[in-house]
């Protein structure tokens, strides 16, 4: 005779809550068609999906679902308009608006007091919430996994699909928990701790998965340092990376734009907490890390992978091709290599906790000379609170310039770029090669790292500041 405990069912990890909670039909061939509930365009290729969907006779199935943003090309430089230094750039703001207008979506434009990036303005609006699926024209939407969310990047005319259909074709990733035990030490940040992954593991270590993140170091984490580890599971080439929601997730999103209000909160608030992977639950791979040996890291190469701590030496099996780029050489120690700027900006690290840690170690200080130093506000409203507090002030005098909210100098589009072959140090997720300029050489960091660097006009350790 069977014991009664062979009858219950397996037990499920938060990745398969999301999938099963969302799959509409099993599809002949493997795959299956998936649920979409928000989409999220930028005006970078936003005109091009809802104008080729125009021009198909179809209509977005349901505008209130689907979202835009001047993000991507908009100039971040102060008093902007729709004007750009990308040539050709205004028109790609002029058709996204237009296009948005005659589809009845919403539409968060150049000087729309909640314009932004989109991954920083969609937690912040409430327009991501637990359990829900969300796609963008952008790899990095998987930040927004940060809420125990399904979110990832897909492409345009997967775009169009989903706003038509309101679904995509997916086929079932395999599953990955990334555990970080224990707590880092002091000047470790979230993002030291992703880069620690990704160097440890290579930047195709996740391909062909979804990643829930778990651990004492993550759980300790407030919800702007869970997005900036979710951010980077694209680089580790993961289909998404995610959390599950807690007490802290929905302090944070409760009386936001989006979220839902009174009763339909307090039911919501009920479902979410049941967004957990159940004790048993099985993964394809499990990865552990402890979160006390991690040390500050910096890229020194052109891909993420490509980090070590800010007190190693450039390895000896680097390849000479990216040693040539980058000019450096192997054995040669990061700590010590001048830089000509630095840049605090990107969906990565451009939130007011960013900001605020930044600040503390800036203020009263004065940057090198002959550093060019910018920070970009991930959002309108992030640089709003940030000047209420006098952040901006700090950062102005110590030598950086203040900007208006958008991706900016995170990546090179033919617009704004630093100069050709300069060092430049960045709170960016990419250092391929030309990522913020032609020729230009990123070494990828925290903003902590990055503002010690600027004030010694080298790569430096935060440590030694803090």
């Amino acid at each position: 005779m069977r014991k009664w405990g062979l009858f219950l069912p397996e037990p499920s990890s938060l990745f398969d809550k999301l999938w099963d909670s969302h799959v509409v039909t099993a599809l002949p061939g493997g795959g299956a068609l998936v649920a979409i509930d928000r989409v999220f365009l930028h005006e970078r290729t936003g005109a091009s999906a809802l104008n080729s969907l125009a021009e198909a006779g179809r209509a977005v199935a349901d505008p209130e679902r689907v979202f835009a943003v001047t993000d991507h090309i908009v100039d971040t430089r102060p008093g902007r308009t729709d004007k750009t230094l990308m040539p050709g750039g205004q028109a790609f703001i002029t058709e996204t608006r237009a296009a948005a207008k005659a589809a009845g979506i919403t539409l968060f434009d150049v000087n729309d007091p909640d314009q932004g990036i989109a991954h920083v303005i969609s937690p912040e609006l409430g327009i991501v919430l637990p359990g829900c699926t969300l796609v963008a024209p952008d790899s990095h939407t998987c930040t927004q996994g940060a809420f125990g969310a399904l979110a990832w990047g897909i492409g345009s005319s997967e775009a169009e699909h989903a706003m038509a259909t309101g679904t995509l074709r997916l086929n079932k990733p395999k599953s990955m928990r990334v555990r970080f035990s224990d707590q880092p030490t002091k000047g470790v940040t979230p993002k030291d701790i992703i880069m620690t992954l990704i160097a440890r593991y290579g930047a195709a270590g996740g391909k062909g998965h979804a990643i829930e993140f778990a651990g004492e170091a993550v759980s300790a984490l407030d919800m702007e340092g869970r997005m900036t580890l979710c951010n980077m599971a694209t680089e580790f080439s993961a289909m998404s990376g995610f959390i599950a929601p807690d007490a802290k997730t929905f302090e944070y999103l409760e009386g936001r734009r989006y979220a839902p209000k009174g009763r339909d909160w307090d039911r919501a608030v009920e479902s979410w907490t049941q967004l957990a992977s159940e004790t048993g639950a099985v993964f394809d791979t499990e990865i552990e890390i402890e979160a006390n040996a991690i040390t500050p890291m910096v890229s020194w190469g052109t891909s993420p992978e490509n980090s070590i701590g800010i007190s190693g030496t450039v390895p000896d099996d680097a390849g000479e091709r990216t040693l040539e780029y980058m000019s450096l050489d192997k054995g040669q120690k990061l700590a010590g290599t001048p830089i000509d700027a630095a840049f605090i900006g990107s969906c990565t690290n451009s939130r007011l906790s960013d900001l605020r840690r930044a600040s503390v170690l800036l203020k009263g200080q004065k940057i090198a000379s002959h550093v060019k130093a910018i920070c970009v506000p991930g959002s309108s409203r992030v640089k709003r609170e940030a000047e209420a507090e006098g952040i901006d002030a700090i950062f102005r005098e110590a030598g950086f310039e203040w900007r208006e909210s958008g991706c900016s100098m995170c990546f090179y589009a033919g617009g704004e770029s630093f100069d050709a072959g300069s060092r430049v140090i960045s709170t960016t997720n990419r250092n391929f090669e030309s990522r913020q300029g032609p020729g230009v050489k990123t070494h990828i960091a925290s903003p902590e790292t990055v503002v010690a660097s600027a004030l010694a006009g080298a790569i430096a350790d935060v440590r030694e500041l803090v």
